[in-house]
Parts: C-alpha cells; structure tokens; sequence
C-alpha cells in the first residue's frame, strides 16, 4: 500500500531501531566489564578489554562515511546491527563449552565493536530525509532520536544489570543478540528512498581518498565545531572510564550489580529527559548558553559522585550530570546538518564518531592501571577535577565564547 505524504511510518521504524540497537550496547556497556572480572579478576584487564575494543572502532569509522555513499545508509544499518548480534551469540556458546577466558572475552569484545560505529553513523544520516519526508520539524526529531537513544540507556544497565543477577552476564548476551536482530529488521522495513540521504555512488568515487577525508576536512575548517568536538574529545577520554571502569570495579567489589545499573540508568534518565526538551530549549536559550549548562553541569555531576557517596547521593549527581549534557548530543547534530548539505553529512558524521573514539581507548586503559596502582577513589577525584579544568579551557575559547 502506497504511504500518503507525510507518512511518519519511516521516522517510527527509525526510532525503533535506534532504540534497540542503544538497548543492546547499553546491556552490553555492563556485562562485557562484569563477565571480564569474573573471569580474571583483574581491573587492569577490564580496562584492557574496554581499551582495546574501541581501537576496531576508531579504525572503522573514518570508512563509515564510505560505506554508506556506496551501499546506502539501509544496508549499512542492517549489515551492522545483524554482525552485532553474530558477535555477541559467542559469549554464552563460549560459556557453554568451557572455554570462556580472558583472551576469548577479549577477542569477541573487539570483533563486536567493530559495527557499533556504523550503525549509529548510518542512523544519524537518516534522520534529515525522514525528517523532510514527514514534513517533520528537524529540532524536534534530533531531540526525539537522542531522548530514544538515551532512554535505551535507562533501560539498558538496569536491564543488563538484572540479568546478570538472574541469569548470569554470559546468558545476558542471548538477549542482547535478540535486540539487535529487532533494530535490523525495523530498517528493514522501510524504503531505501525513504531514509537515505543520497543514492550509492560507485565503489571507485567512494573510496576516493578525497570523499575519506571529506568528513575531518569541513569539521577541521569550521573553527567552531573543531573547537567544541576537540574538548568533548578530551572529556569523553576523561569520563567514559568511569562509567566502563571505576563504576563497575566499586559495585563489584561490593557485590551489588544492580546498584550499578541503576546509578547509570539514572544518568541516562537524566540525559533522555532534557534530551527530549531539546526542542523546546533550543527555542527559549542561545547555543552558547546550552553549551555552558552542558559543560559546567556535567563536570559538577562528576564531581559529585568522584566522592563515591552513598548510594541516594550518587544517584543524584548521576541526574544532575545526565540532565546537563543531554542535549548536548541534538545540538551538535543539528548544527552539523545546518552548516554542511545533506550529501555531506555521511562523511562528517562519520569523521564525528570516529573522532570521539580517538581518545578513549588510552584513557580506559590507564584509569585501570590507575585503579589497581592508586585505587579507585583518587583516581575518580582525578578524573573529576581534569574535566572540570577541560571544560573551563574551552567555555573560555573564542569559537564557543561567539557562538550566538
């Protein structure tokens, strides 16, 4: 049956799979450092694990970009969320047969990070089209897609958190593989021309080098976004140890794998909320205001739980630093798609993602040396007060100092 103009149909599965494909990786965000500190029993380990498999993405998603200019945004999407769910079926098998270690952990942990890039990237280049194609307002469907995304993100470790209690971490990855066949099959329901910023071009045209470096390029010459994307750079190289590493060490060594998800389902609560009023903010404050709130907010949220207090105060900075910088994330969307026409926007996306894996994996692997050489809670305190000093550097920087 032919849709009328306007249908919102593509938006819906859209937002489907965006929401199950977050559901997993947020499942996955608790189980991968769980499982990996039963098996070894070591923190530095963990960190090891959680380094080296973003290094697989930080080499794939500059080709993101490519990808979809050759095969299309759809097949992109279903290519990678259908080879998640492969990657993740080895961990109960590996369980069942005996042969869960360390290395084995350690391998499929890399192999699955692989596709993450490529699916979010892909997502990303699809909202402009459904947008237009539904006569949809593009404020309101960035804050919607990020409030999904970060919705998985409440559900997620309490999700994962729960089955590990219940059933164990290795069995938890049936159902991550469940939910990432539901994020394929929803693009797959759906029209190419109802969701692709642009038809395939040739594999030669693709792969040129130029169309590669496109994306790093119109970020490197806007002096804003390289400004603003190189300190969220540093603060996510600061901050995401905490949430693979430090988090899930302190609630394992107290045996209280639900409290963990909570405490970061209560981060991404917050950050789904303001992720939602997106909208309705980008309307009522400027965009530097915005980013200050984001900046200073989230930095003070870190600091707050760097303390480790008890569990009703830490769920509280959790809030407060999830509601900060929840729209942060629609903000850099909409700007990248208002500066750069839409045949653009594959590459620079994927020049963003593959930009924000950069740092990461470094600063995971020595907060788990940090942990095990200084403990947890001096090297929390560290990374709190690092990103306090980051965030003040670059809300005093001329690029964001201007932005209107």
């Amino acid at each position: 049956m032919k849709k009328a103009p306007g249908s919102k149909v593509p938006i819906f599965y859209l937002q489907i799979s965006n929401f199950f494909s977050g559901v997993s990786n947020s499942v996955v965000m608790i189980t991968i450092p769980w499982i990996t500190l039963e098996v070894t029993d070591s923190p530095a380990f963990a960190g090891l694990v959680v380094a080296l498999s973003a290094i697989p993405s930080l080499l794939v998603a500059p080709f993101g970009g490519v990808l979809i200019a050759r095969f299309g945004s759809k097949a992109v999407s279903i290519f990678a969320d259908l080879l998640s769910a492969m990657s993740v079926v080895a961990f109960p098998l590996l369980a069942i047969t005996g042969n869960l270690t360390g290395a084995s952990i350690l391998f499929f942990a890399l192999l699955g990070a692989v596709f993450d890039p490529l699916g979010y990237t892909a997502r990303k280049t699809m909202i402009q089209t459904a947008s237009e194609k539904a006569k949809f307002d593009i404020h309101r469907l960035n804050g919607i897609h990020e409030g999904l995304l970060g919705t998985s993100w409440v559900i997620g470790p309490a999700l994962g958190a729960w089955l590990v209690a219940l059933v164990g971490a290795a069995n938890s990855f049936w159902v991550v593989c469940g939910f990432f066949v539901i994020a394929a099959l929803a693009i797959a329901m759906v029209r190419s021309s109802d969701l692709q910023t642009s038809t395939p071009v040739s594999s030669e045209k693709a792969s040129s080098f130029s169309n590669l470096t496109l994306g790093f390029r119109r970020i490197w010459e806007d002096r804003f976004l390289r400004t603003l994307i190189l300190a969220v750079l540093v603060i996510a190289a600061i901050y995401l140890p905490t949430e693979s590493i430090i988090l899930p060490v302190h609630f394992e060594s107290i045996n209280k794998p639900l409290d963990l998800g909570i405490v970061i389902s209560a981060l991404a609560a917050g950050s789904t909320i303001s992720s939602f009023a997106y909208c309705w903010l980008v309307q009522r404050m400027s965009g530097k205001v915005l980013i200050r709130i984001a900046f200073i907010g989230a930095s003070l949220g870190t600091l707050g739980m760097a303390f480790l207090p008890g569990f009703a105060l830490m769920i509280l900075f959790a809030v407060i630093l999830g509601l900060s910088w929840g729209p942060f994330s629609p903000f850099l969307t909409s700007k990248i798609q208002s500066r750069f026409p839409s045949h653009e926007h594959p590459m620079v996306f994927s020049a963003q993602t593959s930009v924000f894996y950069a740092a990461p994996p470094l600063g995971m692997l020595l907060v788990g040396f940090g942990v095990e050489a200084f403990g947890l809670s001096p090297t929390y305190l560290f990374l709190a007060v690092t990103m306090l000093i980051v965030s003040a550097l670059a809300l005093v920087s001329r690029p964001i100092r201007t932005e209107s």
